[in-house]
């Protein structure tokens, strides 16, 4: 049976369907109470944003007709599968003057579509590619 799409009626998810929230532990919303965290059975890891729970962000955005918003949450939903490391050598990647080439955008877009399975963020380097090409931001400004 298909789900029924979530819309504005369901957001803030935590407070209408609380039990959709599940951490990456798959640790339900309940169970992040203090004396959890004092005895120790919760960490870091059962507090991270969740790639369901971008993407559900995502349906309720699109219902709203906000497509930028929810294009961002799914890049972002993709993203949480990058270590910290991986995403902060992508920023800095992508920050004007920073890369040599377009061979060197799309080399990472490649990895991110190959080895990441994150497409959509694959496709955003891209077309950062070609618009800092036409623009000619690879020249080294610093």
């Amino acid at each position: 049976m298909a789900k029924t799409p979530l819309t504005a009626n369901d957001y803030p998810i935590a407070e209408t369907q609380p039990e959709e929230v599940i951490g990456n532990r798959g640790k339900p919303l309940s169970s992040l109470m203090m004396e959890s965290v004092i005895n120790g059975n919760i960490s870091m890891e059962d507090l991270r944003i969740t790639p369901q729970a971008l993407e559900q962000q995502a349906e309720i955005a699109s219902s709203v007709g906000r497509s930028a918003l929810a294009s961002n949450l799914k890049r972002a939903a993709e993203m949480t599968r990058l270590s910290q490391s991986e995403v902060m050598a992508i920023y800095e990647l992508l920050r004007p003057g920073r890369a040599v080439s377009k061979d060197n955008l799309l080399d990472v877009a490649q990895r991110l579509r190959n080895e990441q399975d994150a497409p959509l963020l694959a496709d955003f380097v891209e077309e950062a590619a070609r618009f800092y090409e036409k623009r000619g931001l690879f020249r080294k400004r610093y």
